[in-house]
């Protein structure tokens, strides 16, 4: 399946310096977190601390722009983080990062590492192209809540990521809905890698071949695609 991705140009026209990376995957072995998954996990902690020099997730340049495009578009940066920030936070707090599965814990470690929100949706879950759009705010988000599916609706204007079923993600890079989510049974991903002015595009880049490279060691033989920056 070849997926097609596209950012409207109402979006373009609200972040003009907006580039992303994208990562397709075939062939991926997935399962349970790994021990040389939590390792990888500590080190990116351990980078971003060096990164951030006892500055604050918000004090970065490129999440301080993540949040001046969340307040862009009505949304509240401080109530509602980027997912870089967001996992930035909970890397340096004494909870630490989550242990997911083998893939969300390679992407999240390059999302800490690099500042930089990363996504992975699993390609057999999407229907049609994907689409990064202003919402009209009839769009269905399915979620779950108190452990019951419910079906939530972006607010008109909030940036979303979608397919021809809904929405996918929320706020951006706020909130991934369930339906796409990768699994330990999830074989087939594409991943995004965003970015915004000032983060240089080569910056883009390295995060996107250093995950590539993880991909590959963590899953041998897989197909692996990385997208020129967009």
């Amino acid at each position: 399946m070849t997926l097609t991705l596209t950012v409207s140009d109402e979006v373009r026209a609200l972040a003009p310096g907006f580039t992303h990376v994208a990562i397709g995957a075939y062939g991926l072995v997935n399962g349970p977190s790994t021990a040389e998954t939590s390792a990888l996990l500590d080190d990116a902690a351990r980078r971003l601390a060096v990164r951030l020099d006892g500055r604050a997730p918000h004090e970065d340049p490129h999440l301080a722009a993540w949040r001046e495009m969340y307040t862009a578009f009505g949304s509240k940066p401080s109530r509602t983080r980027n997912s870089a920030e967001a996992l930035a936070k909970r890397a340096l707090s004494d909870a630490g990062l989550p242990r997911i599965n083998v893939l969300v814990d390679v992407y999240n470690a390059i999302s800490v590492a690099h500042l930089i929100p990363v996504g992975g949706e699993d390609i057999d879950h999407i229907q049609g192209a994907m689409r990064l759009v202003r919402a009209t705010g009839d769009e269905d988000f399915v979620t779950v809540a108190g452990g019951e599916e419910a079906v939530e609706h972006p607010d008109a204007g909030e940036v979303v990521w979608r397919d021809d079923a809904g929405v996918t993600c929320r706020r951006w890079n706020w909130r991934q809905g369930p339906r796409t989510r990768l699994t330990e049974e999830s074989v087939s991903a594409i991943f995004l890698l965003e970015s915004l002015a000032p983060m240089p595009v080569a910056d883009v880049e390295s995060a996107g071949a250093e995950l590539a490279e993880l991909l590959e060691k963590f899953s041998p033989g897989a197909q692996i695609t990385v997208h020129a920056p967009q």
